[in-house]
């Protein structure tokens, strides 16, 4: 009697989406009785929400088994998919790929006409998609939603139209693929899917968004997703690579220390198992951020482990030789960055570094055909971040041709585009150009206020030592070189010697030989008097 009770109220907790006290009560009740197949079946969900994957894996393994006992093929089969689903969802290919063939046969061997036949067709579908046959991918899902609704079953009804959409942008139809989307988490955010499903789809729609560069979308997404999770107890929030987007989205809104420690949880779930592909992508996003923090030596080594687990470094690594004063390693680098093959978001980055990289190196024709590049890709995709990025883009070679009235014009557009997908660092990037047309016009006043704008926010960024083209040079400062710049920024950010020589990589010896050569330019004998006039001159 005390188990059934336990197990009444366990069922309770599940439906209620308390994880927690359903995962507790199920384990109770199970150490006192085995449980029956369906129980250990939410025993499984419950674990994995949890983020106890090694218990979910046994308890989705028993059901399987206690189904197959009982002569029920069909609930055997489901349980076989969900099995490996979980495990797909965690990197682990192989065995999920033999409990998938282990599903298949069964409903095969059977001639069973069940809804698990669906959900099969989806994971058919999946791989279809993943091999670029969109086509073929499309009419699995179609088959699969048809059978999803002969059941009345509306996790299949949602996941398969959900690919369904997936497929549409991946044929070059992003306007009716991302309307489909639309319309599955329509559903979802209206809590009429079981829990699993629904977060595959929370995450796989906001890498989606991301991919096409449509930041709104993501943004939007990625936010129903957090309200989502917390309002389930004990919910572990993000699974690895939907952690890695979300830090993407959160960087992007200036929240850089909760982005920082989103990536480190990800890098975390992402190295077990090992072999996950995404841990690439989780580094390399770790990498931008401690380069946009101005943490140029923890930048190098997270690029490089990025590079190690097969994720193309760059552009983020060629930007980091740029901040770095290394601008003919940043030129090469930029010059054999692929980005033909590229996704709509990447291929926009790596183009947009390709123009600040060569303006840098004074190669304005290749700059140019960067440019045009982009805005090409703008027009076609028509996405914010693509057309504040062109915009950003076409106003920095206006600058360099020295055509100041037309620089302003696209200048502001960019600056608008993004406070539309509230990027503020960006956008501060773009003012600190509108700030530099001005004083080519002549109107300093306006010019310092754009520019002061700019240094507010990337100060309250911690952005403050990859600050550039904020300098109103006084006479002595005049005659500082690049790398001194460099090294005062850092010493106005309170780095160390040390600390300064590893993120600029060179000897402590040449940091003291910089300052040394700086205090006597500036006229000051300490760290804190060229502090002080370093932040008088803005010179960050």
């Amino acid at each position: 009697m005390a188990t059934a009770t336990e197990l009444g109220r366990a069922r309770q907790c599940f439906e209620r989406h308390d994880w927690r006290d359903a995962f507790t009560r199920l384990s109770t009740a199970d150490a006192e009785e085995p449980l029956e197949p369906e129980d250990l079946a939410r025993l499984a969900a419950a674990a994995f929400l949890l983020g106890h994957d090694a218990e979910s894996y046994r308890a989705g393994e028993r059901a399987f088994h206690e189904y197959l006992r009982l002569g029920d093929a069909e609930r055997a089969a489901w349980s076989a998919f969900w099995l490996a689903l979980r495990l797909l969802l965690r990197g682990e290919l192989a065995r999920s790929g033999g409990w998938f063939a282990r599903a298949q046969r069964i409903v095969d061997d059977g001639d069973l006409d069940c809804v698990t036949r669906g959900y099969l067709l989806t994971a058919t579908g999946i791989r279809s998609a993943q091999g670029e046959d969109f086509l073929t991918a499309y009419d699995l899902f179609t088959a699969a939603v048809e059978i999803g609704a002969r059941f009345g079953d509306a996790d299949l009804v949602a996941m398969a139209r959900h690919g369904q959409g997936r497929a549409m942008i991946g044929m070059g139809d992003a306007v009716a693929g991302l309307s489909l989307l639309d319309e599955v988490m329509a559903e979802v955010t209206a809590g009429e899917l079981s829990a699993i499903p629904a977060g595959m789809i929370y995450c796989s729609v906001i890498e989606v968004c991301q991919e096409v560069a449509d930041l709104r979308r993501a943004q939007e997404w990625t936010a129903a997703l957090s309200a989502w999770c917390a309002a389930q107890p004990g919910l572990v929030p993000f699974r690895g690579q939907c952690l890695v987007h979300r830090t993407e989205v959160l960087r992007l809104r200036g929240a850089w220390a909760e982005a920082l420690a989103e990536i480190e949880r990800a890098c975390l779930r992402l190295a077990d198992p090992p072999g996950q592909p995404a841990l690439g992508l989780a580094l390399y996003q770790q990498a931008e951020l401690h380069r946009l923090r101005g943490e140029l030596q923890l930048a190098e080594q997270r690029y490089g482990e990025a590079s190690e687990r097969g994720y193309p470094p760059q552009p983020g690594l060629a930007l980091l030789r740029l901040a770095q004063g290394r601008t003919a390693a940043a030129v090469a680098a930029i010059r054999h960055a692929a980005d033909g093959t590229l996704p709509p978001r990447q291929r926009a980055l790596t183009l947009a570094a390709r123009v600040e990289i060569m303006l840098a190196a004074g190669d304005t024709a290749s700059a140019g055909t960067a440019g045009n590049a982009l805005a090409g890709l703008a027009a076609v995709h028509d996405a914010s971040l693509l057309r504040a990025l062109s915009a950003h883009a076409e106003g920095a070679l206006r600058l360099a041709d020295g055509d100041p009235v037309a620089a302003v014009g696209s200048l502001r557009a960019a600056c608008r585009l993004w406070a539309e997908v509230d990027a503020p660092y960006e956008g501060a990037r773009s003012h600190i150009l509108l700030g530099l047309a001005f004083r080519g016009l002549g109107d300093d006043d306006t010019a310092r206020f754009e520019l002061d704008a700019a240094r507010r926010t990337l100060l309250q960024l911690g952005a403050a030592p990859g600050v550039a083209g904020l300098r109103e040079p006084a006479p002595a400062a005049c005659e500082l070189t690049g790398r001194e710049l460099q090294v005062l920024a850092l010493v106005a950010a309170g780095r160390s010697n040390r600390e300064i020589a590893g993120e600029l990589v060179i000897s402590e010896h040449t940091v003291r030989r910089h300052l040394q050569n700086a205090f006597a330019k500036l006229g000051v004998s300490s760290r804190a008097a060229a502090t002080t006039y370093v932040v008088q001159h803005h010179l960050v």
